[in-house]
């Protein structure tokens, strides 16, 4: 995958992890919270992966 596309990835798993979240909160569902905790994780990793590729493209 290209820089674009993982930085693109990342910010939809970020606000869809938030939506499970806030979902989560609102249902008492823990389960669905946590399944927005790591959604929003793996968002930020992809984004930062996507940041370390255009760096390296930089150079």
């Amino acid at each position: 995958m290209g820089e674009l596309t993982d930085k693109i990835k990342g910010a939809a798993n970020e606000a869809t992890g938030k939506t499970k979240q806030a979902l989560g909160r609102a249902a008492e569902d823990s389960n669905l919270e946590a399944e927005g905790v790591a959604q929003e994780a793996k968002g930020d990793i992809q984004k930062i992966k996507g940041a370390v590729k255009g760096k390296i493209n930089k150079m």
